[in-house]
């Protein structure tokens, strides 16, 4: 990577080698940004798996404008990373385009491969035979099943991507029905329980509306997310209903900010 002194007035402002000459200038030892120079990986990594949620965000709002702004933090986030590790002398921002393109063309036979293997396109599980013909390629041993969910996940996102690691060596409920019994099962072990046991239950019972999801082929961090805003656009309006009236809900009645509720949700159909 280029070392030369980095001048606004003449960088191009849409190249990638001007936000990598950015952060180098961030990160320069005496004339940096301090609290920049004072990161490391540990100390970034939040901020990255938050510019992440910032861009589903903006993908749910359908707000474009926030979209483009959102990946350009996300995509400083990467650079950030590869910056601290060419510091380390362990890759720069480079290899990680190298890594991921090499990559997507290798695994992508079907779009990218000779004549026969265009013709032959994606068979079913076909991703998951090619990453596990890359371990063994690399001299890695067979993993677990369950192996590889990262533990950073949010919980919903990493329970269904473990039941569906466990569905791929046939550890999986035959439909949606019998999960929508198993959910059944857990509400009335929860209604049960005592207050030692009542978060192991829920847990149980989350656990199995997540798999109910996957079989209905939901995602359910965003369905969570859809049903998140729209709680707060109707509680918005039962507040603004109420402020019509001189009142405000700790004013009200539960009776009354449920009737309102109901309009609210009128409203929006």
């Amino acid at each position: 990577m280029s070392d030369e002194t980095f001048d606004p007035l003449t960088a191009d402002f849409r190249s990638i080698k001007t936000l990598i000459a950015i952060m180098r200038e961030l990160r320069r030892p005496k004339t940096g940004c301090p609290w920049d120079l004072q990161q490391d990986f540990e100390t970034i990594a939040p901020y990255t798996i938050e510019e992440a949620y910032e861009v589903a965000d903006a993908i749910e709002r359908k707000d474009m404008t926030a979209l483009a702004e959102e990946l350009g933090d996300l995509l400083l986030q990467v650079v950030y990373h590869a910056q601290m590790a060419s510091e380390r002398q362990a890759f720069t921002f480079e290899d990680v385009v190298e890594a991921i393109c090499r990559k997507m063309v290798r695994r992508h036979p079907h779009v990218f491969g000779d004549e026969q293997a265009r013709s032959a396109g994606a068979a079913k599980g076909f991703w998951e035979a090619m990453k596990t013909r890359e371990r063994e390629q690399g001299g890695k041993k067979s993993s677990p099943a369950l192996v590889g969910v990262p533990t950073a996940l949010p919980s919903l996102t990493r329970a269904a991507k473990l039941q569906a690691k466990a569905a791929r060596v046939g550890f999986d409920w035959p439909s949606a029905d019998e999960v929508l019994a198993k959910i059944e099962e857990e509400a009335r072990e929860l209604r049960t329980a005592d207050k030692e046991q009542q978060s192991e239950e829920f847990g149980d019972l989350l656990f199995a509306l997540v798999n109910l999801a996957r079989h209905l082929d939901i995602d359910p961090e965003s369905a969570l997310r859809h049903s998140n805003a729209k709680f707060e656009r109707r509680f918005a309006s039962v507040e603004s209903k109420l402020e019509n009236r001189g009142k405000t809900p700790s004013q009200s009645t539960l009776e009354e900010m449920d009737s309102l509720w109901e309009e609210a949700k009128a409203d929006e159909r």
